[in-house]
C-alpha cells in the first residue's frame, strides 16, 4: 500500500457521539441557548474531530507551498514569475503578511518548496524541500504535470504533516505560486460544473483584456485535458499544481492524524476540492478560514459542504485568513473548558414554555 492509500485509509469520520456531548455540555452553559452561535458550532467540531471535550488548538503551524506555474507564460498575472522566490525569501525573513498575522495566531510559519522556479540555495536551511521539478508544464498546452508527479506531490503533503505531527495540535494551509488562480479556476470549475467566466477572479489585479485570457485559457485547458471529476488525482495532474497537490496531501495527513486543518482562501480551497475528492471523510476536518473576494469562491465552499468562519475581503493567500481563524478554534475550545453550567455556578435557568 502507497503512502497515500495508508493515509485516505486511516481517516475516520468525525466522532458524531463526541459532537452531542459538546453540544449538551454547550446547551447547559451561563448564557441563553447558543448565544455564541457559530462560535459554539465551532466548538461542537473541534469535540468531534478530537474525540473530547478539552481539543488541543494551541500549537499551531502555517504550512505555506510554494510552486511556479508553466501558465504564468500566457500572461495571467499582473507580475513576473521571479516574485516566487522573491517571495520565499520574504517568508523567511520574516517580512510576509502571512509572518505578520502569524504572530498574531501565535503560529509558526512553515515555508516549503514544492517546485519553485528559482534558486533558493540561499535559504536551504529554512525551506522544506520537497521540489517535484522548477515548476509545472503550460496547462494551456499540455498537462500541468504527470500522474505520477501529482501523486509524489500529494505524499509530499502527507510527508510534511507527518514532519510536524508530534509538535502540532492545528494545521493552517498557505500557498505561494505566481498565476496560481489559474490552475485553482480550472479545478473549481471540474468540481463545481459551473462557467469559467463565473469562478474565474481578477487574481493579482489584472485587467479586463488579461482576465478574459484567463478565462479563454481554462475553458480551451478543460477541453483540451479532459479532467474527470471523479478521479482527484486525474484533476490534479492535468490542471493543478504542485503546491495545490501538496496541500491537498497536507489536509488528508492532518484528517488522518485526527487532527483539524484550517483552509485559507482560493488556492487552498482548491486543494481541499482534491483531497475531498480522494477521501470525502477528510472534510469533517476541515474548518474553512474566510471567504476570499475571488469570484468562484462561494461555490467551492458550497462544494465542499462548509461555510467560512470570515467576510473581509481578503485574497492575498499564503495563509493570512487561517491565521486570522486560528485564535477561533483557542476561543471555541475554551467555551468548553473554561465556561460554568448553570448547574455549576447556581445559576438559574430561564423558564421556558
Amino acid at each position: 500500500m502507497s503512502l497515500l492509500e495508508e493515509t485516505i485509509s486511516a481517516i475516520k469520520p468525525a466522532d458524531q457521539e463526541w459532537r452531542q456531548k459538546a453540544r449538551e455540555r454547550l446547551a447547559s452553559l451561563t448564557m441563553p441557548h447558543w448565544a455564541l452561535g457559530r462560535l459554539m458550532d465551532l466548538a461542537a467540531d473541534l469535540a468531534a474531530i478530537a474525540r473530547s471535550l478539552s481539543p488541543a488548538v494551541t500549537r499551531r503551524a502555517i504550512v505555506v507551498m510554494a510552486a511556479d506555474h508553466g501558465v504564468a507564460a500566457e500572461g495571467v498575472s499582473l507580475y513576473p514569475q521571479e516574485v516566487t522566490v522573491q517571495m520565499v525569501g520574504n517568508f523567511v525573513r520574516g517580512g510576509a503578511g502571512i509572518n505578520a498575522l502569524a504572530r498574531v495566531a501565535n503560529a509558526q510559519v512553515v515555508v516549503v518548496d514544492m517546485g519553485v522556479a528559482g534558486d533558493l540555495t540561499a535559504w536551504r536551511d529554512k525551506v522544506l524541500n520537497k521540489r517535484i521539478r522548477p515548476g509545472t508544464s503550460n496547462l494551456g498546452r499540455e498537462p500541468a504535470m504527470s500522474r505520477d508527479e501529482a501523486r509524489r506531490c500529494l505524499e509530499a503533503g502527507v510527508e510534511v504533516a507527518q514532519s510536524l505531527a508530534s509538535e502540532i495540535d492545528v494545521f493552517g494551509t498557505g500557498d505561494m505560486g505566481i498565476a496560481n488562480t489559474t490552475p485553482s479556476t480550472a479545478i473549481a470549475a471540474v468540481f463545481t460544473g459551473l462557467p469559467v467566466a463565473q469562478l474565474a477572479g481578477r487574481g493579482t489585479g489584472i485587467g479586463d483584456a488579461a482576465w478574459r485570457r484567463k478565462v479563454a485559457i481554462v475553458e480551451n485547458a478543460l477541453r483540451l485535458h479532459q479532467p474527470q471529476a471523479e478521479d482527484g488525482l486525474d484533476v490534479l495532474a492535468k490542471v493543478g499544481g504542485f503546491e495545490i497537490g501538496g496541500l491537498a496531501g497536507l489536509i488528508l495527513a492532518a484528517a488522518a492524524q485526527g487532527k483539524p486543518v484550517v483552509v485559507d482562501g482560493f488556492i487552498s480551497t482548491a486543494a481541499a476540492l482534491i483531497a475531498q475528492s480522494l477521501c470525502k471523510r477528510c472534510a469533517d476536518y476541515m474548518i474553512l478560514a474566510h471567504r476570499s473576494a475571488e469570484a468562484g469562491h462561494r461555490a467551492m465552499c458550497r462544494r465542499l459542504g462548509r461555510e467560512p468562519l470570515l467576510d473581509l475581503g481578503m485574497r492575498l493567500g499564503e495563509g493570512t485568513g487561517a491565521a486570522l481563524a486560528m485564535p477561533l478554534l483557542e476561543a471555541a475550545a475554551r467555551l468548553l473548558t473554561d465556561v460554568a453550567t448553570f448547574e455549576d455556578a447556581g445559576v438559574s435557568r430561564a423558564n421556558i414554555g
